[in-house]
């Protein structure tokens, strides 16, 4: 089984740089509290590195 990343944003993007804001995007995030679910990839781990204060990150079994 493939392991997933369970991703909710915990604070928000507002003052923040703007790599840091295009990143919290593409993980599909928009808003605090909102959760996505993503497969774990090296290219997901390291955008969860560099947003790493403003996301709550829980592994999950598919």
């Amino acid at each position: 089984m493939a392991k997933k990343l369970e991703v909710t944003q915990i604070r928000g993007v507002a003052g923040r740089v703007p790599k840091h804001q295009a990143t919290i995007k593409a993980l599909g995030l928009s808003r605090p509290n909102k959760t996505v679910v993503h497969n774990d990839t090296p290219q997901i781990r390291g955008m969860l590195k560099s947003v790493g204060f403003m996301v709550q990150v829980r592994e999950i079994e598919d």
